[in-house]
């Protein structure tokens, strides 16, 4: 490879061609690249994904950093290779690399940037042994060297751990400030692309671990549109098609959002991050679950189990939704026994609302949504706004306050609506028609139960909407018809065919056609007509 094809690779990468820049390297004498060409070639690597090139890369430059005298170079090496270990679920890697970057750093002395890169491997080592407060100064200290130093990348990083830091710390309003501060950095490139998509991916991931989902769409789509700049990119692709989905499940787009997350976990499997695939199998799990496929939900909750992923509290909520109440309850009362940080109790507190309140265990209920409401009011984040309200009317309702209920519910509705989340919006409205209902308000009750079945159809979210219906069902039925049929009865006397009622009740023909074999064996008629006139008859219609 001559100087021509060097300078072509040099080109390809400063533009951000990494196929070009990649191929000229890999064509390339390895021991006629300078350390900075190897370190620009492992870059391209793992930009595509190539991990063992990316490996081999920085190993060369590791070598080549020490053999010329250049230790704060080979600290950075060390680095980077430390970090794609921990990238690429290799911990004892890890942990060499990261030993061998402070022996290397204690050898040379001094105060360069190369020591706030170590600082960060010890943030992460202290996070992983849940040490925030050891993780939270080390990434205090990497941000002053940085600043101290004007190494643009180091300050990017940095500003970005110290706001998830502070978020873990409670320090919420901190946080997202600082995190904010990480994006601009990085969207006015300002950091070279590795930096820039750690930050990318580790702010979003931060904004979605508090609900602040107004955040998480403007981040995700900052990060599409440099992810589509880059031919050839690979890795940071997975984590955007999983923010595109947890996006997509908000809004209620759940085929969509499976498919996102199908994508994320084949992106993931070809930059050969495994562990990361546990985060997509928890996602799907979750739009399964609420669409009524309970052993679907249940295998990708078991595949985020295997990946070190916890599916928790969503296979609580799944136990719930199957009859295994207890053992739902007794997920939760642990989950609460341990505590955590505000991160961990957002994610945990709406469903252990939810479960408490079906176990009859209203007072502790209460409890859970009072230090909701209060993480919501430091948050200041709508998603979270609106669970903490939702929770607190549906307290209200369980222990037998209606009025009490309504106007937390009523704001519940009102934030949901302008967070676009329909299905949680719907959620409310049944809990709103009950409350009504409560207070002799049955026609307002009616609309608000028939205007949730709608939305939780139009989703396919057949759990809540059989629950609406049985809701909007007459206090007793006649002739042994279950709520279904009788909906489907009513529809039959409306002059729908088969086709018609499957669509409208989000039924297959062949579901309708059962229902009628039923109806028509219950009612002892032989046709629709004599099924009509018994609807007529007795006040089903």
């Amino acid at each position: 490879m001559g100087d021509v094809e060097f300078e072509q690779a040099r080109d390809a990468f400063a533009r951000g061609d990494w196929d070009v820049a990649f191929e000229g390297w890999s064509a390339a004498d390895t021991a006629a690249l300078t350390p900075a060409d190897l370190e620009d070639f492992a870059t391209t690597a793992e930009l595509m994904g190539r991990h063992t090139e990316t490996v081999r890369a920085l190993q060369h430059a590791f070598l080549r950093r020490q053999q010329e005298q250049d230790p704060a170079g080979a600290v950075t090496c060390a680095f980077r290779l430390a970090m794609s270990s921990a990238t690429h679920g290799e911990p004892a890697m890890f942990a060499g690399w990261t030993s061998r970057a402070e022996a290397l750093l204690a050898e040379l002395g001094g105060d360069g940037p190369e020591r706030g890169w170590v600082e960060f491997l010890r943030m992460f080592r202290a996070l992983g042994t849940g040490e925030y407060a050891e993780a939270a100064a080390a990434a205090d200290e990497a941000s002053e060297i940085g600043h101290r130093h004007h190494d643009p990348d180091l300050i990017a990083m940095s500003v970005c751990a110290r706001g998830r830091m502070a978020i873990y710390a409670g320090r919420v309003t901190e946080g997202l400030a600082l995190l904010d501060e990480a994006m601009v950095r990085v969207i006015a490139g300002e950091a070279s692309p590795i930096i820039a998509g750690h930050v990318y991916c580790t702010a979003i991931e931060g904004c979605q671990e508090i609900s602040d989902f107004a955040r998480v769409a403007e981040w995700t789509a900052a990060l599409e549109r440099w992810c589509a700049a880059q031919p050839g990119l690979l890795a940071f692709t997975g984590q955007c098609a999983v923010h595109r989905g947890q996006l997509m499940r908000i809004r209620g787009e759940w085929s969509a959002a499976l498919e996102e997350y199908e994508l994320a976990t084949a992106r993931y499997r070809q930059v050969g991050a495994p562990d990361a695939v546990g985060l997509a199998a928890a996602e799907a799990g979750d739009v399964h679950r609420l669409r009524g496929e309970w052993e679907q939900a249940d295998a990708f909750y078991q595949i985020a189990a295997d990946h070190g992923h916890d599916p928790q509290p969503g296979l609580a909520l799944l136990w719930s939704a199957r009859g295994g109440l207890d053992a739902a309850r007794g997920v939760i009362d642990r989950l609460l026994a341990e505590g955590g940080g505000p991160v961990q109790r957002c994610r945990l507190l709406p469903a252990a609302v939810d479960i408490l309140i079906a176990s009859g265990e209203v007072e502790r209920a209460r409890e859970g949504a009072g230090e909701l409401d209060a993480l919501a009011v430091t948050a200041g984040c709508l998603s979270l706004e609106a669970a903490a309200a939702q929770a607190c009317g549906a307290v209200e309702l369980a222990a037998g306050d209606p009025l009490g209920a309504l106007p937390y519910l009523r704001k519940a509705h009102q934030l949901w609506t302008r967070a676009e989340s329909p299905y949680d919006g719907a959620r409310t409205q049944v809990l709103t028609g009950r409350a009504l209902a409560a207070v002799g308000d049955g026609q307002s009750a009616r609309r608000e139960f028939e205007a949730a079945r709608a939305t939780f159809r139009r989703l396919g979210a057949r759990p809540a909407a059989d629950d609406v219906t049985d809701l909007l069902a007459p206090p007793s039925l006649p002739a042994g018809l279950t709520a279904r049929e009788v909906e489907v009865l009513r529809l039959v006397a409306a002059g729908r065919g088969n086709a018609q009622i499957a669509t409208d009740l989000v039924l297959s023909e062949k579901t309708v056609a059962r229902h009628l074999s039923n109806i028509f064996t219950k009612l002892d008629v032989g046709s629709r007509t004599a099924a009509t006139a018994f609807a007529f008859t007795h006040g089903l219609v």
